[in-house]
């Protein structure tokens, strides 16, 4: 089972860049995307029934911000549009897929760069994931939570850790929150489990030179439930072409659909 995730920042630009021709190819089954940027009736039928796959779509109330989709070649047995609070729900940031016993999730988390205001929300919005995500794993199903984060865990994760210290996306208590998800409450980084390598980078600034000097951020994860740890099986980081600032993350898990059951 390949599951891949990408921030298109506008799916309608990540079109234009050939996006939906390299997926074609890509042999995904589950694509999660975030930052939509665009309503459902904006979409073309390429973008929002792609031949072949199974397309549902959570968008902002906002017009042009944010929004999330899950791309499947396999129909649900169902999807949940929306975290069930009113403040995240009206900004399109979560999307979850159900197979059997599995869920596949896209999620988008607040970032916090434009100002403290919005750094507010973030903590907000983290706060109280923590009883939520501790919810999920008393549920007893298996998920993937696939998505644009917005917090660089470690060292390894950033370039310039050195320098974004103080900047959010690697703040203390970013990072000591992702310590919680990873320590206290059992989550697993997918990536990590198979690649410890530095320099895996998922997102790069469109500022100076960035891309071109690999000075990017990993803050895009695929984050799974203990019981999927053994399933993991490769990791990668689609770089030969660029469809937004946010590269595509795939990870091949040891399972199939629809028979997959724990």
């Amino acid at each position: 089972m390949r599951i891949t995730s990408i921030n298109t920042n506008g799916i309608r630009s990540a079109h234009s860049k050939g996006f939906f021709n390299w997926l074609a190819r890509s042999g995904a089954d589950i694509v999660c995307v975030q930052e939509t940027k665009a309503q459902i009736h904006q979409l073309i039928p390429a973008i929002r029934q792609p031949r072949g796959w199974h397309s549902y779509f959570m968008d902002a109330q906002k017009p042009g911000y944010s929004g999330v989709a899950i791309y499947s070649r396999h129909e649900p047995d169902e999807v949940i549009h929306g975290i069930g609070w009113d403040d995240f729900d009206a900004e399109g940031r979560y999307i979850e897929a159900r197979f059997g016993n599995l869920s596949v999730v896209s999620l988008y988390l607040p970032s916090g760069t434009s100002g403290e205001i919005r750094q507010a929300v973030k903590y907000d919005f983290m706060a109280r994931m923590i009883p939520w995500f501790q919810q999920r794993m008393a549920s007893g199903r298996e998920y993937v939570m696939c998505g644009d984060w917005n917090i660089a865990h470690q060292n390894i994760d950033l370039k310039n850790w050195r320098s974004n210290q103080k900047n959010s996306g690697f703040l203390p208590d970013e990072r000591a929150w992702l310590d919680r998800l990873f320590g206290e409450i059992g989550l697993v980084d997918a990536f990590r489990v198979i690649n410890q390598a530095p320099e895996q980078y998922t997102w790069w600034s469109n500022r100076g030179q960035s891309w071109d000097k690999n000075v990017g951020w990993r803050i895009d994860y695929h984050i799974v439930t203990p019981g999927l740890r053994q399933y993991v099986r490769e990791a990668s980081i689609y770089k030969r072409k660029r469809f937004s600032d946010h590269a595509p993350l795939t990870i091949d898990y040891d399972f199939e659909l629809p028979t997959f059951a724990v």
